[in-house]
């Protein structure tokens, strides 16, 4: 077989063009010319490291096994002999990106302007969510906050989906003996702190080093569980073996084309012990996330001019596109949900629904759950939150026979206080899942950062429980709660100064 062949460095160097594209990573030649036509941080990234060792530009970012996870194997060319790469044959990573000045203070004779340099508060600064989120903007490379801050087109889901929780309003009782407040639940039968988990979310790295790892220990660390993502920076192995003895996780998975993939990652999955498989099913294809696509384009400035995307050859602003179509299969239908359950003994739940009779649908194939979501505002434009989804999906399956013993309903997006995830639980959630919040906060103080934000969702849950008459979470019900307006967008609301003031608006070309 070609990857068992050993290669010398020279013989890659060869392959130093876009029409015949090597690149080394991790000790292996890989012909990448036909997926860097493809790839979702366009072709120039790749093209620009051809012939070359590549491995420290792509590990701060993507898993060792990746490459295995996309590319056929007759695309692995052989393993390179270390002893032939000289210092020439190693691209150089790109250099950290350091905060921009953000204000100008005028002096008082307006004869000159000072810049005032960004300085990071204290961990112990951190009031809210919304607080890491300010943090991160300044301390995450540009491309990376603009990959983790996007939204699909215009954004409006992505916004809607922290309002459609404002629009429901509190319906508290008095008089109830709140002297203690007991937060913890189970979801899934796993023990939790309190009604959340962490949803998974790709590529962990471009936050922080430590990446999903950082993410693994931090909720060990705040009691409460992690779903391991199919797109990780770590590897499978690496992600589990961080796990603390007796910790338990669930996982996320993109079905592949090439079902056996799927089959033998799952396979792996359950004899690591993992407890539960959510299976997304809303990214048939991936969503025009435009803040992140300019963002690509401007980072790469003008020396693209005369390059093959110049001309039209490619369109790489949809190049991920169909890059994404080479790991997850756009065919998936509920025909194959009884390959699903029988490839496995873990629950299998659906990530993704939004609408009620999916749910249903769902219920009746034997499936243990679902998530009410839409990717985090990512894939389709003005679809509703989750939390507004929620209450339609909780009435069909009842009336469908099922109870929340049978079938456990979540939802994603959004969620940014302990009143969302009070709310939440009110119209008839398991629990909520923290996507954004979990990267931000990681981004901006580490694993520490997260443990710190999961805390501050528990004060903030502890007291609404205990301002809304409800010692615990069994005692949250739907009539502690007023959802009259939660499908009514023109509803006029006071406005949110901690979202209005982190949300990045989406900026013409002409403007950036």
């Amino acid at each position: 077989m070609a990857s068992d062949k050993v290669l010398s460095m020279e013989e890659v160097a060869k392959h130093n063009t876009k029409e015949d594209c090597w690149v080394v990573l991790y000790g292996k030649a890989y012909d990448l010319t036909k997926f860097a036509k493809v790839h979702p941080g366009g072709a120039k990234l790749i093209t620009d490291v051809a012939g070359m060792d590549a491995t420290a530009q792509f590990d701060p970012i993507h898993p060792k096994d990746i490459m295995d996870k996309l590319l056929k194997p007759a695309l692995t060319m052989g393993v390179v002999d270390v002893a032939t790469i000289k210092p020439e044959h190693v691209a150089k990573p790109p250099e950290a990106h350091k905060p921009k000045p953000k204000k100008k203070a005028v002096k008082a004779d307006a004869a000159e302007e000072e810049v005032e340099e960004f300085k990071k508060p204290p961990l112990a600064a951190m009031l809210n969510s919304f607080d890491f989120e300010s943090v991160a903007r300044e301390v995450m490379e540009p491309q990376a906050w603009g990959y983790y801050s996007s939204g699909g087109d215009d954004e409006i889901t992505l916004r809607d989906n922290h309002l459609a929780f404002q629009r429901i309003t509190m319906r508290p009782r008095i008089l109830v003996n709140v002297r203690e407040i007991d937060m913890s639940t189970k979801i899934l039968g796993v023990p939790a702190s309190l009604p959340l988990y962490f949803t998974a979310t790709a590529l962990a790295k471009l936050a922080h080093q430590e990446g999903e790892l950082a993410i693994v220990k931090a909720a060990k660390k705040a009691g409460v569980p992690y779903m391991l993502p199919t797109l990780s920076s770590y590897t499978l192995d690496e992600m589990l073996a961080a796990r603390a003895p007796d910790q338990i996780v669930f996982s996320q998975l993109y079905v592949n084309p090439e079902r056996s993939r799927s089959e033998e990652y799952v396979a792996k999955l359950e004899k690591a012990g993992v407890q539960a498989l959510f299976v997304t099913v809303d990214a048939p294809q991936l969503g025009r996330r435009e803040k992140d696509m300019r963002n690509k384009f401007t980072q790469q400035g003008s020396d693209v001019q005369g390059d093959e995307e110049d001309d039209g050859g490619v369109d790489r602003s949809q190049g991920a596109t169909r890059a994404i179509s080479s790991y997850i299969d756009p065919g998936l239908n509920w025909e194959d949900v009884p390959w699903l359950k029988s490839i496995t003994k873990m629950k299998v739940l659906l990530k993704g629904v939004q609408c009620a009779e999916d749910a249903v649908q769902a219920y009746n194939a034997g499936l243990a759950g679902c998530v009410l979501s839409n990717h985090g505002g990512r894939q389709l434009d003005t679809c509703r939150a989750g939390i507004e989804v929620l209450p339609e999906v909780m009435e069909a399956l009842k009336e469908a026979g099922a109870t929340k013993e049978t079938f456990a309903v979540f939802i994603d997006g959004g969620v940014r206080r302990g009143g969302d995830i009070f709310k939440a639980c009110a119209l008839g959630a398991q629990a909520c899942g923290a996507g954004r919040p979990v990267l931000y906060s990681l981004a901006s103080y580490g694993q520490n950062g997260i443990v710190r934000m999961v805390h501050m969702l528990q004060d903030e849950l502890q007291m609404v429980m205990r301002l809304a008459g409800t010692p615990d979470i069994p005692s949250i019900t739907e009539k502690h709660v007023i959802t009259t307006n939660l499908a009514d967008h023109i509803v006029p609301l006071p406005v949110d100064h901690l979202t209005m003031k982190t949300y990045q608006g989406l900026e013409p070309a002409a403007k950036l």
